[in-house]
């Protein structure tokens, strides 16, 4: 099935961390949030490298180095090494590298990944919009980031000086919920400027092109927690996809995607790339009136009156509807949603029927 006519979630008999060679993890909502392990996240990733998955770490949080995500990585129970960390920061210093001579001074608005993924390219960083610098990079700098720092990058800007930034993600998870991210701030930049930034993140080319030099991947596969970024990198990318539900991304948000927002496979978490996904097939009329249906193990989902329904199948012994139980029931209305939508966002009403899954 393409990837710009996919109207249901993908099945695998194979588990996934065996039908793919390189997983290219999200850590954000996927592996950690707001520095702490999220539940299952360790065995799982561990399972997975046991069983011979190369693990890489892709984020577009422009904040720590590749070191510092590695170390945190290690101490919260998953071994990482720098080299299978992969940042915004790193892409976009390279685009910067590419346009700029060698030497050139570049003015960071942001963290040390910054800084350091600058070095590596050859470019010295600086603060100051009066230090001539030839480029001004953005990324995101913590809840700390002073306000003086939007104006710096604000007068280098309007003289005319190149604009750069890391990514344009509005949002970033905390531990106390849904905090402002990078792009909350290159919005301030650019409301003071009028410029638009050229932009290295997921879900744009350059991080994608970054990731695959830096990892060599030949079956990789996207696994993370955003739409907007990691699906949708995934898919201009032409690689196949994980959405795991322990992030930004809730079930109404799932259903009302389009074409470049829908992941190949849905998991609660990272214990799905350990298992394989069940199919998603076409109802028969002893399922679903007419037939004009989706199911999914125990669950039947389909379209009345503009509304989605979901229901339990007519072969089903009316089990516990509980745990992978109610994936189930999601991913076959992620196919009635799909299909009914075609090549735009569902906009039919699904609040009744992901109440009965308890999404």
């Amino acid at each position: 099935m393409s990837r710009e006519s996919r109207t249901r979630p993908a099945g695998s008999e194979r588990n996934l961390h065996e039908a793919y060679d390189t997983a290219l993890l999200d850590l954000d909502g996927v592996v950690y949030a707001g520095g702490e392990a999220i539940e299952h996240a360790v065995d799982s990733l561990v399972t997975a490298r046991d069983g011979g998955m190369h693990l890489a770490y892709v984020t577009n949080n422009a904040l720590r180095t590749p070191r510092a995500v590695a170390e945190h990585l290690t101490e919260l129970g998953v071994p990482a090494v720098p080299e299978e960390v992969v940042t915004s920061a790193q892409a976009v210093a390279r685009l910067i590298s590419e346009q700029v001579p060698q030497g050139a001074r570049v003015l960071v608005i942001g963290g040390d990944g910054l800084r350091v993924a600058l070095r590596e390219r050859g470019l010295v960083p600086v603060e100051s919009a009066d230090e001539d610098p030839a480029a001004v990079v953005q990324g995101y700098g913590g809840p700390d980031l002073a306000w003086g720092r939007f104006a710096e990058a604000s007068y280098a800007i309007a003289r005319g000086v190149p604009w750069f930034a890391s990514n344009t993600d509005l949002t970033i998870p905390s531990p106390r919920g849904i905090a402002p991210g990078n792009g909350a701030a290159v919005e301030v930049v650019r409301i003071a400027t009028g410029a638009e930034p050229q932009v290295a993140g997921k879900p744009l080319p350059p991080m994608h092109r970054e990731t695959i030099l830096r990892t060599r991947a030949q079956r990789p596969l996207v696994v993370g927690d955003r739409l907007d970024t990691d699906i949708e990198g995934a898919f201009n990318g032409e690689v196949d996809s994980l959405l795991v539900l322990t992030g930004v991304t809730d079930g109404a948000a799932l259903l009302a995607a389009g074409p470049r927002h829908r992941p190949t496979y849905v998991d609660a978490d990272l214990r799905g790339l350990l298992t394989g996904q069940p199919e998603v097939v076409a109802t028969t009329e002893g399922d679903w009136p007419g037939g004009a249906g989706w199911r999914c193990g125990a669950w039947v989902a389909g379209v009345q009156q503009d509304v989605l329904v979901l229901s339990l199948s007519a072969t089903s012994d009316g089990g516990a509807v509980a745990g992978a139980t109610a994936l189930d029931g999601l991913r076959a209305l992620c196919a009635a949603a799909w299909t009914h939508a075609g090549d735009g966002a569902c906009t039919l009403e699904s609040g009744k029927a992901l109440g009965q899954l308890g999404l």
